[in-house]
C-alpha cells in the first residue's frame, strides 16, 4: 500500500478532513497528525513537534504532501500574524532537505500561499490593526501596483497620497509590508528547492486575489523566476487556497494509478468561461485549466471522449457583481438573461441517461450553492445520478474540490465501482454543507437565532453548543426535505472556529461514516 503523509494548511475540516475523505475512497494510505497536534486559528502549531512527526512518518513513505505555511508559520492565519525573521523561516525550511536526505525516494509535493490582502477592514484572520486600516492597506497595494503598471488618474493619485500621509500609520504599514517581504522570500526559496530537487512539485495558490495589488505584484515576480529556471512543468501558480490538499492528493492518486483523467467542461452560461470570478484575477476557464492540470488531468474538446463531464454552473458577470447568498430576485440581471438553467439541467439529464460520469461545479454564487439550480436538479430526480458536487466558498475552492473528487471517483467508476460508499458519502456531505448549510441554514440561523443569544456571525459568545444544536436540527430538516430517499444520518455538528463561516459534522450512509470535522 502506498503511504502518503499529509501535513495540512490548518485544522479546519476543508484542509484537515476533505483530503482524508478523498483518500478513504482509494487504496492509498494517508497519514495525518492528530487534530490536537495543531494550533487553533491565530495560535500557531508547534514547529518542533511538527518536525519530529514529519521525520518519523516519512522514513518509509512514498509521498509527502506538505503545507509550507504550516511548516514555517504554523498555519494559514499565523502566516499573516507572525514576527519570525527571514533567517528563522529559512532555517525551518531546511527540514525539507533533511527529510529528503533521510528518504531519497520520497516525493515531496508542497504548497505555499501568497499572503492575502482582504479588501475590507476586519481583524478576524488578520492583525488587530486590520480592523481599523484594512481597507486602506488593500487600496495602498492596489494603487501602487496600478501606478507601476499603468497610470493613476487624479483622484487615485490623491487617494494614494492620503493613505500614505494620513490614513495608515507608518509603523503599521511597515509591519504589514515587512511580513509580506518575509513571506515572499519563502515562496522564492521553495521555487529554488524545486530546482534543487528537494521539492518534486509545488503549487503557489493566490489567496483572495484581484487585478491589482500586492498579490499580483508578487505573482509576477514568482512567475518570472519560474520561467527563468524553466520549471513550468513542476510549479503552478493560480487562484486557490483551502482546496489544494485535495488537488495534490488527486495528483498523487493519478500518478500511482498511471491514470490521466480526460475532462470535458460544459457551462450554464455562454459568457461563463470568460468571466473573472469574485476574489480571483483571471477568467473562469483559465482557472479550470489550472485545477485540472495541477491534479493530473487533461481538458478535452468532446464529451464522447471524456472520463468526466464537468458541468460548471457559472455566472455571466464577474468580480463584485457576482451573487453572494441571498434573495434570488436581488441578483444581477444577467442571472436571468445570460444563464440558462433549464438548458443546463436538460443537458445534464441527457448525459446521465447516457451513463456518463457527471460532476457539478456550482460557482454561480459565492459562499454556497445556487439554490435555484439545486431545486431544479432535485425536481428532475437527478441528485442520485450525479457523482460529484461542490459549491462552497470561492470559485477556486469549489472547482478544486469537485475536480479532485471526480478524478478519483471516475477511476473507480471505470472499474464498475460506481457505488463506492466513501465516494457517495463525500458527495452527500458536500450537498448537506454547501447547499444545506452555506446556502440555506447559515443565513437563517444568523437572522433568526443569533439575535436571541446576543451572538454575532463572528462571535458566538458562550452559546456555541446551543447554536450547534440548532444548526444540526435545521440540517436534519434539510435532509428530510431535499434528500428524503437516502438513509442519511447527521451528528456531531461543530463550528470549529467558533463562528458561522465553516462547519464540521459526521454523515453516515448505510452504516458507513465519514467525518467532516
Amino acid at each position: 500500500m502506498v503511504k502518503v503523509v499529509y501535513l495540512p494548511l490548518d485544522e479546519r475540516p476543508v484542509n484537515f478532513i476533505f483530503p482524508q475523505q478523498l483518500a478513504a475512497i482509494t487504496d492509498l494510505d494517508m497519514i495525518v497528525p492528530d487534530i490536537l497536534f495543531f494550533g487553533r486559528k491565530k495560535q500557531p502549531a508547534d514547529f518542533n513537534r511538527m518536525k519530529e512527526w514529519l521525520f518519523h512518518e516519512t522514513k518509509d513513505a512514498e509521498y509527502l504532501i506538505i503545507s509550507i505555511d504550516m511548516l514555517v508559520f504554523g498555519g494559514i492565519v499565523p502566516s499573516r500574524l507572525h514576527h519570525l525573521s527571514k533567517e528563522e523561516c529559512m532555517k525551518r525550511l531546511n527540514v525539507l532537505d533533511e527529510i529528503k536526505k533521510a528518504n531519497p525516494y520520497l516525493k515531496i509535493y508542497g504548497f505555499n500561499l501568497i499572503m492575502r490582502t482582504p479588501a475590507y477592514s476586519s481583524s478576524e484572520e488578520e492583525p488587530d490593526y486590520y480592523q481599523l486600516h484594512g481597507r486602506e492597506i488593500f487600496r495602498y497595494g492596489w494603487l501602487t501596483d496600478k501606478m507601476e503598471r499603468e497610470e493613476l488618474d487624479a483622484e487615485e493619485t490623491q487617494e494614494l497620497e492620503m493613505i500614505k500621509n494620513e490614513k495608515v500609520p507608518a509603523d503599521i504599514l511597515a509591519d504589514f509590508l515587512g511580513r509580506r517581504e518575509v513571506n515572499a522570500s519563502i515562496n522564492h526559496k521553495v521555487i529554488d528547492l524545486v530546482k534543487e530537487d528537494t521539492l518534486d512539485l509545488l503549487i503557489i495558490p493566490l489567496d483572495d486575489n484581484s487585478k491589482y495589488g500586492y498579490t499580483p505584484k508578487e505573482q509576477r515576480k514568482l512567475i518570472y523566476r519560474v520561467e527563468e529556471l524553466n520549471l513550468f512543468d513542476r510549479v503552478s501558480i493560480y487562484p486557490g487556497a483551502d482546496e489544494i490538499g485535495c488537488t495534490i492528493f488527486a495528483k498523487v492518486f493519478c500518478e500511482v494509478k498511471d491514470y490521466i483523467p480526460r475532462i470535458f467542461v460544459r457551462y450554464s452560461s455562454t459568457k461563463g468561461p470568460t468571466i473573472i470570478p469574485k476574489y480571483e484575477d483571471r477568467s473562469l476557464n483559465e482557472s479550470i485549466k489550472s485545477h485540472i492540470t495541477a491534479s493530473g488531468g487533461i481538458l478535452i474538446d468532446h464529451s464522447s471522449d471524456s472520463d468526466v463531464i464537468l458541468m460548471v454552473n457559472s455566472p455571466a458577470v464577474g468580480e463584485n457583481e457576482a451573487a453572494e447568498q441571498g434573495s434570488y430576485k436581488d441578483r444581477h440581471s444577467t442571472y436571468f438573461s445570460e444563464v440558462h438553467l433549464q438548458e443546463f439541467v436538460r443537458v445534464m439529464e441527457f448525459y446521465l441517461k447516457q451513463q456518463k460520469f457527471v460532476a457539478l461545479a456550482d460557482v454561480a454564487t459565492c459562499n454556497g450553492s445556487d439554490t435555484a439550480l439545486m431545486k431544479s436538479i432535485s425536481k428532475k430526480g437527478l441528485l442520485k445520478e450525479i457523482s460529484c458536487y461542490a459549491g462552497w466558498n470561492t470559485s477556486g475552492n469549489t472547482i478544486g474540490t469537485v475536480n479532485a473528487h471526480a478524478m478519483i471517483a471516475s477511476y473507480y467508476d471505470q472499474m464498475d465501482d460506481r457505488e463506492n460508499l466513501a465516494s457517495k458519502t463525500f458527495y452527500y456531505t458536500r450537498l448537506v454543507e454547501d447547499w444545506g448549510y452555506q446556502a440555506l441554514v447559515r443565513q437563517n440561523v444568523v437572522n433568526e437565532d443569533l439575535p436571541n443569544f446576543g451572538a454575532t456571525y463572528f462571535n458566538l459568545g458562550n452559546h456555541q453548543k446551543e447554536i450547534q444544536t440548532i444548526i444540526e436540527n435545521k440540517l436534519h430538516d434539510f435532509v428530510e426535505k431535499h434528500l428524503p430517499n437516502e438513509a442519511i444520518e447527521l451528528k456531531h455538528v461543530v463550528l470549529p472556529w467558533d463562528r458561522m463561516f465553516e462547519l464540521g459534522f459526521d454523515l453516515t450512509i448505510k452504516n458507513t461514516t465519514i467525518s467532516s470535522k
